[in-house]
């Protein structure tokens, strides 16, 4: 756990340290330019064998987690805080050829309306398919309201913009202390202020459930 904790890592170069005397003490308690919030992102379980996520604050505390105990790309999955409390759930629905990922709120109940829905993007030319994810908010449906845009360089970096392309929330690999990339496996999350984190972090889940990778 030590080269994942939050406590041992480094934000990327872009970020500042606070000087809030309360906080000083760990290297990560820092935040962005914009006073949004940071998150640690691991790509594993807490479950022995399991396949999932955890994900840490900058105080080095486990604020969500994901656990697919020994399945991978699983139709149902839940973000769950880290006392094991439902958060989310969220579940492929297929279509024939094409299959969507819609997250509810809590455990879904029968009758429950989604939060949220994630669609593949397969309207963009000279893009490789997959490369964008269109996100509607059930108050809207019909408008997409964010987008996950796949990282230039790698799988595990992404970017989900609003729909006038403004950045909501980045996702990028995780930097030691010395400025060591770390493996793909842990990430950073950056989240811009006055967005619901469990929102964007269910968003995260799906865009890793669709790449296969949890």
């Amino acid at each position: 756990m030590s080269k994942i904790h939050p406590h041992h890592l480094a934000a990327p170069p872009s970020q500042t340290q606070v000087s809030d005397p309360s906080t000083s003490d760990h290297p990560l308690s820092i935040s962005s330019s914009t006073g949004g919030e940071i998150f640690t992102i691991w790509m594993k379980s807490l479950i022995l064998g399991g396949k999932g996520c955890t994900v840490f604050d900058s105080n080095g505390e486990v604020v969500y987690r994901v656990d697919n105990y020994s399945s991978k790309g699983c139709d149902q999955v839940f973000l769950m805080d880290s006392q094991g409390h439902v958060l989310l759930t969220i579940l492929r629905k297929k279509y024939r050829l094409l299959a969507r990922w819609q997250g509810y709120k809590d455990e879904k109940k029968k009758g429950a309306s989604w939060w949220f829905q994630v669609n593949k993007s397969w309207k963009i030319p000279k893009k490789p398919l997959g490369c964008e994810m269109v996100v509607n908010l059930y108050h809207d449906k019909k408008s997409p309201a964010f987008k996950i845009v796949k990282g230039k360089s790698e799988l595990t970096s992404c970017k989900i913009v609003d729909r006038v392309g403004g950045l909501i929330a980045e996702v990028k690999r995780k930097q030691s202390i010395g400025g060591v990339v770390l493996g793909n496996d842990v990430m950073t999350l950056v989240l811009q202020p006055n967005i619901d984190p469990s929102l964007i972090m269910g968003l995260m889940v799906t865009y890793n459930l669709i790449h296969s990778r949890m």
